[in-house]
């Protein structure tokens, strides 16, 4: 774990301090990137699947990016905001087997890496809306990540520093399980690393299996037991990731997206779509954004 952590890298979208009610409801979201929360004062709740996780004072909160959830306030909340991508060299989220909602008390030093975000980042907040299917399009994204370009070499390592110590507090949390503690073998990380990167390809388990130069059957089962999913269901995952970064971020029509993703037509691209994420592509994307000329109609933070 601890070699694979140093080439994983983290880039700032928002950073803020916000006071919201209950027009704070928002279901269904699903976001390419990763939050953490503190909560200063108040009540509300994010609720996933199988979880119903209470935000309450003094807590300090992660919800990994793809993590399905329910954003809930029903009087009054205060809270500081994290949102980041992450990025790692291998594919391999630090959450890859912990695609859930974490909760620990904060420290003092959390509030303080908080508050030093924000002194250091000013601007980085959501002034738009605080719905995500407002604010996540792919013109916000750029604007807010272009404003990564022009910081100073020493803010942007503080930033980053400061990314991995709060991430470091949910790694050392006993809700953090490591389902996988053993290193994974280097042809199963270069597996990954290539399923990652030539996800337009025609992979195949047995193509994959003789990069590796291993039986079919074998490479399935160490494949399995490293990464705790089949070969064909993990690039299944891995594209419909994509399918849905590109579905919230772009204008691409779903034949683009289905060819961007390595599906071969788009009725095979709508079958993976709704086994892996329980909806229909149409149905992610209403869920997900509104058109632009609706913004003016939508709640904003008062």
């Amino acid at each position: 774990m601890s070699k694979r952590l140093l080439g994983h890298t983290f880039s700032l979208l928002n950073v803020d301090y916000v006071k919201l009610n209950e027009k704070w409801d928002y279901g269904n979201v699903i976001s390419p990137y990763f939050r953490i929360y503190y909560i200063d004062e108040g009540e509300g709740l994010v609720l996933s699947n199988t979880e119903k996780i209470k935000l309450e004072e003094g807590f300090l909160y992660i919800i990994p990016s793809f993590t399905l959830c329910h954003l809930r306030c029903d009087a009054y909340l205060s809270q500081y905001f994290l949102h980041f991508f992450e990025e790692s060299p291998v594919g391999l989220s630090l959450f890859e087997y912990n695609r859930k909602v974490i909760k620990m008390p904060a420290l003092e030093t959390d509030i303080a890496n908080f508050k030093r975000l924000l002194e250091i980042n000013p601007g980085r907040g959501i002034n738009r809306s605080d719905n995500p299917k407002i604010y996540e399009k792919t013109i916000y994204y750029k604007s807010y990540q272009e404003l990564n370009n022009i910081v100073s070499d020493s803010t942007y390592l503080e930033t980053q520093g400061i990314i991995l110590q709060l991430i470091s507090r949910f790694l050392s949390s006993k809700q953090f399980k490591n389902k996988n503690p053993a290193p994974i073998p280097s042809k199963i990380l270069d597996a990954i690393s290539y399923i990652q990167l030539n996800l337009t390809s025609n992979l195949t388990v047995d193509y994959l299996a003789k990069r590796a130069n291993l039986h079919q059957d074998y490479f399935s089962r160490i494949f399995l037991q490293f990464t705790g999913e089949r070969p064909l269901t993990y690039i299944h995952v891995k594209r419909i990731e994509r399918a849905q970064y590109l579905i919230t971020t772009t204008n691409l029509s779903y034949i683009e997206i289905a060819e961007e993703t390595g599906f071969e037509n788009v009725s095979y691209f709508s079958k993976i779509f709704k086994k892996v994420t329980s909806l229909t592509p149409r149905q992610y994307k209403q869920q997900n954004l509104l058109k632009c000329d609706a913004i003016t109609a939508l709640e904003c933070r008062s």
